[in-house]
């Protein structure tokens, strides 16, 4: 019978998804509640992600990691349930803008505060210092340069 903390034996990526999971299930269950059950898989993270940062469209698909086809059917679900909308750019009438919609930014809202409601409890959980050790730890996996030696691929 192992000594130190359960998670030892568990391999980090396994411990990242089902962090992952934890915040997957707060999301899902938080948006049902207000209203919002009909968010595609994925969508929490596309209205999220351009409410929070403002970012374009493109730049969030681009972060998502999914094939333009999927992300391009993940925007037409989205306008069809109206989380977003799609206009002509103005400053360039062959382009198309996407925008979040007032149920876009409500939905956003909700996972913002969810998000916002997990973190609270992961500090009363574990204190701030620890908290903001992981997300660091988070961000040196993420910001990892590949030329690095021994850095994944």
């Amino acid at each position: 019978m192992p000594e130190g903390p359960w998670y030892e034996d568990v391999a980090t990526p396994a411990l990242l998804r089902a962090a992952r999971d934890r915040y997957r299930a707060a999301i899902r269950a938080a948006l049902g509640g207000a209203g919002f059950d009909d968010m595609p898989r994925n969508g929490a993270y596309v209205v999220g992600g351009m409410a929070r940062t403002g970012s374009p469209m493109s730049e969030v698909i681009k972060q998502l990691g999914v094939s333009k086809q999927t992300a391009g059917q993940l925007v037409d679900t989205l306008v069809q349930r109206g989380y977003l909308e799609r206009a002509v750019d103005p400053a360039d009438r062959r382009r198309l803008s996407i925008a979040l919609t007032e149920r876009g930014q409500a939905a956003a809202a909700t996972v913002r505060s969810t998000v916002d409601g997990v973190d609270a409890w992961l500090v009363a959980r574990v204190g701030r210092e620890r908290f903001e050790h992981a997300r660091a730890t988070l961000a040196a996996i993420i910001e990892g340069d590949p030329d690095e030696e021994g850095a994944p691929v």
